[in-house]
C-alpha cells in the first residue's frame, strides 16, 4: 500500500504548519482545567487617625448601667483598651493607626452588651440591646464591614410600611414619628 504525497507550495506548507500549531495549542488550552482567577473586592483597611477618644452610654432595657467596665478589643479579640463606667457612661482612649473594625462591649449589669465601630469619624457610641443585636445581624451578614453594618441597621428599625415619608401628611409634622423637635 503506497500513499500518494501532493506536492505544496512553500507559503502553502506554512499555512498548513500555523494551522496545526493553532490547533494544538488550543486543544492543550482546553485540556488544562485550571479555576477561573478569584476576582475580590480590595478593601483599604481604615484605622483610626489620630488619638481618639471613644464615650458614650452603657444602658439594658431596665436602664442605665451604673458601674461596671467597657473592654474595646479588635476582630481577633485582643483587647486594645478598657474603661470604668461611671454613673451610666464610659470614655476611652484609642490610639492612632489602631485598624478597624474594633469592638466595644460590656457584660455588667448581666447582659453581654456590644458595639462594632468600622468608621473612625465617629467618636460616640452607645452600648445598649439595639446595638448588640446590629453587631450580631452584621457578623452573621459575613462580618463587621460599613456594608454589614447598615443593612444590619436597616433591618433593626421599625419604620412604618405605608407613609415613611412626610409628603402629602397634613398634620403636625413633628408628632409623626415621636417627635423631633
Amino acid at each position: 500500500m503506497t500513499i500518494a504525497t501532493f506536492p505544496l507550495r512553500p507559503s502553502r506548507r506554512r499555512c498548513l504548519a500555523l494551522a496545526l500549531c493553532c490547533w494544538v495549542a488550543l486543544a492543550l488550552t482546553a485540556c488544562e482545567k485550571s479555576p477561573p482567577p478569584k476576582v475580590g473586592i480590595q478593601q483599604t483597611v481604615k484605622t483610626f487617625p489620630g488619638t481618639t477618644i471613644l464615650k458614650g452610654m452603657v444602658s439594658t432595657k431596665s436602664g442605665p448601667i451604673k458601674a461596671g467596665e467597657v473592654t474595646l478589643s479588635d476582630a481577633q479579640h485582643q483587647l486594645i483598651a478598657k474603661a470604668a463606667i461611671t454613673d451610666g457612661h464610659y470614655q476611652l482612649e484609642v490610639a492612632a493607626a489602631t485598624p478597624l473594625p474594633v469592638i466595644l462591649s460590656s457584660s455588667a449589669g448581666g447582659e453581654a452588651l456590644v458595639a462594632a465601630i468600622v468608621d473612625p469619624s465617629v467618636s460616640q457610641y452607645d452600648l445598649n440591646p439595639l446595638t448588640t443585636a446590629i453587631a450580631h445581624k452584621a457578623q452573621a451578614l459575613g462580618g463587621y464591614t460599613r456594608a454589614n453594618m447598615v443593612v444590619a441597621a436597616e433591618t433593626m428599625i421599625n419604620a412604618p410600611d405605608a407613609n415613611k415619608t412626610s409628603t402629602g401628611f397634613r398634620g403636625d409634622p413633628t408628632t409623626q414619628y415621636g417627635g423631633w423637635h
